[in-house]
């Protein structure tokens, strides 16, 4: 092929060598560092997990933490106490041996009479004392299943999670609602092989209708109490009903969980309660806490009587939910842990447009 001839206005140039030098490496520019800046005075910032649009759950309105036994230990009032009883009970011992002499003294039958008596008191209060330390210790076969259950979930034990789900299983097994969930568990256990699914499946099969129960006598005691103290003449009244619909929310809640306390048991609990509730300030209540519960602009078209019912059947509400966290024998893991504002609606159904 014939190479066409060059124009004349380009004239021709020879081919030439040049000398390419390496490229200097790019140099990355960085930036300087920002300087720290302070906010205004009125900015704010609001931490994620306190955030209404980040939260997850926008409708809780509980601000307590969860409640938690306190730690047992040996101090000084029970080294007191328990070497004043232990002096008592000799007293009493010298003055049952001087009374029974003399009536032996004074006729053969009264003092036969007297040793029968003493044999039936005694068996009688070793009876009690049993029944008691049998209460105690269901109550902590409770916390310590309860640990067991954080324990195998978090390190991921199989067979602790089988073992905790057994104990679970016999300690709630009196109750009817669970008895579909036995069975679940019983043909299900097999197939699942994570430690923590075990347990909240154990968890939603044989409490969340428990949980059911408990959520039923929290909403009536806070009912009879928000009733009875609006409507109540007298403030030793309220004071005494309230303390009686406690006791015994704490204990239909502890023996709905199989806990099944004694005497000593239930004033071990509610002492817990009662502590809790004062550590997290929940014990304070006035027109700050129906502000907050009840809404700004509620609680002044409320009247002072049925205002103070509301406050004071939210403040059972509380404490049954306290009793619930200390009694039931797994942590809320796989099942909503019920808030203050899950019952608002049920206290005040004809403010809230609700119906109980």
């Amino acid at each position: 092929m014939k190479r066409p001839p060059l124009s004349p206005q380009t004239p021709g140039r020879r081919p030439a060598a040049f000398a390419v030098e390496p490229d200097e490496p790019m140099r990355q520019k960085t930036a300087a560092p920002r300087a720290p800046q302070s906010f205004d005075d009125g900015v704010e910032i609001v931490p994620d997990a306190a955030d209404p649009f980040l939260g997850e759950d926008l409708q809780s309105l509980d601000p307590v933490a969860v409640a938690k036994p306190r730690r047992r230990g040996l101090s000084l009032g029970k080294i007191a106490a328990g070497a004043f009883s232990l002096l008592v009970s000799l007293a009493i011992g010298l003055w049952l041996d001087g009374l029974i002499r003399d009536l032996f003294t004074r006729a053969d039958w009264l003092g036969y009479t007297a040793v029968t008596l003493l044999a039936v008191g005694l068996l009688a209060l070793f009876s009690l004392l049993a029944r008691e330390m049998i209460g105690l210790y269901r109550l902590e076969a409770v916390q310590t299943l309860k640990a067991e259950a954080e324990k195998a979930a978090a390190e991921g034990r199989k067979p602790e999670a089988r073992a905790v789900v057994r104990q679970l299983a016999r300690l709630v097994s009196a109750r009817p609602e669970t008895t579909r969930g036995r069975a679940t568990l019983e043909a299900s256990q097999e197939d699942i092989i994570d430690a923590p699914q075990l347990i909240e499946l154990a968890e939603r099969e044989l409490l969340a209708p428990l949980d059911i129960r408990a959520r039923a006598l929290i909403i009536g005691a806070s009912k009879r109490v928000s009733v009875v103290t609006a409507v109540s003449p007298r403030a030793i009244v309220d004071l005494a009903y309230v303390l009686f619909e406690v006791f015994r929310l704490v204990r239909g809640m502890a023996e709905l969980y199989g806990g099944r306390p004694g005497t000593v048991g239930m004033l071990r609990l509610m002492r817990d309660v009662i502590t809790h509730l004062a550590v997290t300030g929940s014990i304070a209540v006035g027109d700050g806490l129906a502000q907050q519960i009840l809404g700004h602009g509620l609680a002044s078209r409320l009247s002072a009587r049925l205002g103070e019912g509301v406050i004071n059947g939210l403040m059972t509400a509380r404490i049954g939910i306290a009793a619930m966290d200390l009694c039931r024998p797994l942590p809320f893991r796989a099942v909503k842990r019920p808030g203050i504002g899950d019952f608002v609606s049920d206290l005040t159904p004809s403010i809230t447009g609700k119906s109980a």
